[in-house]
């Protein structure tokens, strides 16, 4: 393969793709992660609340498209094209101590499931900073409007 900043799309792809295959993720992988974590967050005392207010009905389109979404950031599969800042803005019951619990909820489900070690840290980089952008987007940065203040 030719040096990273002179690869190809298509061969950046390939090369996350096959780096995410030597550690066992996969499509199927990624749904059953999805299925399995979105079960464990209906039932979580905390959390299940909030996703039933936000989603409702409407599980079988949030999953799938959550399977797009880890498959985009996993393998760059190019299938998400959502918008998760103002999908989550649009619901004021998120506050900014779920974000732990989802981070808490996700390493736990993956590390039951994970098919390789490695796979852990693979996803929870990408959650971190995920969620680390979703906060910054919601709620700002703790402290800033009182140092803009001084």
């Amino acid at each position: 393969m030719s040096h990273p900043q002179s690869a190809t799309v298509s061969e950046r792809r390939e090369a996350i793709r096959a780096h995410a295959a030597t550690l066992g993720i996969d499509e199927a992988y990624i749904s059953a992660l999805v299925e399995t974590f979105y079960g464990r967050v209906r039932a979580d005392a905390v959390l299940g609340p909030v996703f039933e207010n936000a989603i409702g009905d409407h599980w079988p389109d949030h999953l799938a498209r959550m399977k797009d979404f880890w498959a985009s950031v996993t393998l760059n599969a190019g299938r998400y094209s959502g918008k998760p800042v103002p999908a989550h803005k649009k619901h004021a019951s998120i506050r900014p101590e779920h974000f732990s619990t989802w981070l808490a909820l996700f390493e736990q489900t993956l590390l039951d499931t994970a098919p390789t070690a490695a796979a852990v840290p693979y996803f929870m980089e990408r959650a971190h900073r995920i969620a680390r952008s979703l906060q910054l987007a919601l709620f700002g940065l703790p402290g800033l409007e009182a140092e803009t203040r001084a």
